[in-house]
């Protein structure tokens, strides 16, 4: 497996498995067989319905924890406490005590106070590296400039559909 080593140190797996659009009541099975073909990477995101599937499914897999990548995103948070009770219930959902990524879904709300919060739990262990999602440049570079905690990853969705 190849991995790509983000700007903290933390090595991500440069393949990953997405559960965008996949049903809470099929995304165990298919997290499962995910893991049993070898992806130790795992994309959920609160806004997808199916995080305590994805948690379900690492539990059942016996891989060790240490050998997974989880990334999830955030969704509908405003400000700084929303976003602290927002990770905790992600912590919950997947049952973990870590989240490998957590990413800001969409450069909504407070996005500011937002990332303050997602520093803070980064700086309390329960996320290994913080990042954005579908920032574009000027949102990406406002936000550079006035956080602590550069982000590790902007993941952007391209495909034949959305270019």
């Amino acid at each position: 497996m190849e991995y790509v080593t983000l700007n903290n140190g933390v090595k991500m797996p440069m393949v990953g498995y997405g559960t965008y659009q996949t049903p809470a009541r099929i995304t165990e099975k298919c997290v499962a067989e995910a893991l049993r073909i070898g992806y130790r990477s795992i994309d959920t995101a609160q806004c997808y319905g199916n995080e305590r599937e994805v948690g379900k499914a690492c539990r059942k897999s016996g891989i060790p924890r240490e050998e997974l990548f989880i990334t999830t995103k955030l969704w509908g948070c405003y400000g700084y406490q929303d976003t602290l009770r927002s990770i905790e219930s992600s912590l919950k959902r997947l049952d973990m005590d870590y989240i490998d990524l957590l990413l800001i879904h969409e450069p909504t709300g407070d996005v500011h106070e937002i990332y303050r919060a997602m520093e803070s739990c980064y700086k309390d262990g329960k996320i290994r590296a913080i990042g954005i999602s579908n920032f574009l440049e000027e949102r990406y570079l406002d936000l550079v400039n006035h956080c602590k905690v550069i982000p590790a990853v902007n993941q952007v969705e391209t495909h034949v559909f959305r270019q």
